[in-house]
């Protein structure tokens, strides 16, 4: 028992406790902020619907709407990182270029998520909750008085977590750490990341239960003769990503016209969704009831177009307004809604035959958001394990592939580096002066393969601290060779950390 004992690497273990304790601390946040968004959305239909009956009753629920978006912007004024779907902002944690009182930004991301999502806005749960997730992880970091290293780790797990607890998606939530978050694959950081994930989405299960969150029933296999369509969809997904990423970062500029200051500009969706909750009161919210009803019958194309009209448009005025809120759902309905047309239009000019509907939807989402996020993977297997469905693994890929390539040729950028970008620019940001590490992997095609430590250029400010190979660790001299596969990790202060990052990745 004792030699048993001795071989455990304890370094891994404790990690893996931490991520346990993460996970089901964020498990628990994020299930109750899910759980309070789809009451109120239970709800809002009956609201409505006694609102068409009794138009009187319009005028104080008009002024109810602008009171909850005073409030919100209240929140939005005291703690501007509570904006948006709060993605960028934990990237740039990570990155050292942001920096978040973590207790501030979970009470006020959770109260000002559910007023903005909970009320219909065409805005999404699962940003939120990512953010919500690395707060909590944040909070355990600070308790346990983790290093600037570790703490990171854990905000990784929290990312991770808020997703799975989302979704009901433990391997998505880990993806996105290692594919949008991170780029590489520390050993540390999927441990943890895997383990909050798998713990955070027990705890949702729990709430929730074993169904997947877009359970459409039985999909069948899309037949190999009908896959050039997919080259066809994946261009025109590609292109409309490439849209919706130029439209959402212009928002910025066109919301600067209107006469509000910035942290009240969401009175604007919260007082023009009324009109939508008058007249379509079931197309409200995220628009997860939007993709399982489609998947249930098609409406005409007319109706399609007119719904990824007001779909569009109206998911644009809500998130530009800067409330909290997210775009992950609002993409997957709109790539739905583009799966939806493209297949009704495929059956009446290339003769698909309607029972193969079901399967585009299913694959334009995946597509449209690895289009948008250029996270392709994280997109394949959200879709797979929101839908439950295991037999659209090829088709799925393929379409990202393809729509990924689209949007990169088009020269689009992943939309939350870019927001991140943009965030980082329009703030200062209150750096804190702490040793930090930075971790750059060694990929295939860089210049650092093959590459002797002292014939490289390395940038100022900055110590070549150890080389992770593997399980093994090496202390670096200037005649270590870097090879595929390795992490290198870099001792620097939190102030150079960004910067040393963008220096050796120009070099690259």
């Amino acid at each position: 028992m004792k030699n048993f004992l001795d071989t455990l690497d304890k370094t891994k273990i404790k990690y893996i406790a931490k991520g346990v304790l993460v996970g089901g601390l964020a498990g628990v946040v994020v299930s109750l902020f899910r759980l309070a968004i789809e009451k109120i959305g239970e709800v809002l239909p009956l609201i409505y619907s006694q609102l068409k009956s009794h138009p009187l009753w319009l005028i104080p629920w008009c002024l109810f709407m602008i009171f909850l978006a005073f409030v919100v912007g209240l929140l939005i004024k005291s703690d501007p990182n509570i904006k948006g779907s709060g993605i960028p902002q934990v990237e740039g944690q990570l990155k050292d270029e942001v920096s978040v009182s973590w207790w501030s930004v979970l009470w006020k991301k959770f109260v000002g998520g559910i007023l903005s999502v909970g009320t219909g806005l065409f805005l999404g749960r699962e940003g939120p909750s990512i953010q919500l997730g690395a707060s909590c992880a944040q909070g355990i970091a600070v308790k346990l008085k983790a290093t600037k290293s570790e703490e990171k780790i854990l905000l990784s797990s929290g990312a991770a977590a808020g997703l799975a607890a989302a979704f009901n998606a433990p391997i998505a939530g880990l993806l996105f750490v290692v594919e949008e978050v991170h780029h590489n694959f520390s050993p540390l950081v999927w441990l943890t990341s895997f383990a909050a994930a798998l713990t955070s989405n027990f705890v949702s299960l729990t709430f929730f239960g074993l169904q997947p969150v877009l359970h459409l029933g039985d999909i069948p296999s899309l037949p190999l003769r009908h896959y050039w369509l997919l080259i066809l969809l994946g261009i025109l997904l590609g292109v409309l990503g490439r849209f919706y990423q130029i439209i959402l970062l212009a928002l910025d500029n066109w919301y600067a016209l209107l006469p509000l200051p910035s942290y009240f500009r969401g009175v604007l969706p919260f007082v023009l969704i009324i009109p939508i909750g008058l007249f379509f009161p079931h197309i409200l919210g995220g628009g997860n009831q939007i993709i399982l009803a489609l998947g249930q019958h098609s409406p005409t194309l007319i109706a399609l177009f007119l719904l990824l009209f007001l779909r569009f448009t109206f998911s644009m005025v809500s998130y530009g307004s800067g409330l909290p809120g997210g775009i992950f759902l609002p993409i997957l309905t709109l790539g739905a809604i583009i799966g939806s047309l493209f297949a009704n239009f495929a059956t009446t000019t290339f003769g698909l035959e309607p029972v193969f509907i079901k399967d585009f939807i299913v694959i334009a989402m995946a597509g449209y958001f690895a289009a948008i996020g250029k996270a392709p993977l994280t997109a394949i297997i959200l879709v797979t394990e929101m839908v439950g469905s295991l037999v659209h693994l090829m088709p799925l890929g393929l379409t990202a592939l393809v729509a990924y390539i689209v949007v990169d040729i088009l020269g689009g950028d992943p939309i939350y580096e870019a927001l991140l970008e943009r965030l980082v620019k329009s703030k200062k940001t209150h750096l804190i002066g702490q040793r930090t590490i930075v971790e750059i992997p060694v990929l295939a095609g860089s210049k650092l393969d093959g590459t002797l430590v002292r014939d490289f250029e390395w940038p100022d400010h900055m110590l070549l601290a150890l080389l992770h190979r593997g399980d093994r660790e090496i202390i670096p001299h200037g005649d270590t060779v870097m090879k595929i596969g390795d992490t290198l990790e870099i001792l620097t202060d939190t102030t150079h950390a960004s910067s040393i990052v963008r220096t050796i990745n120009e070099q690259l």
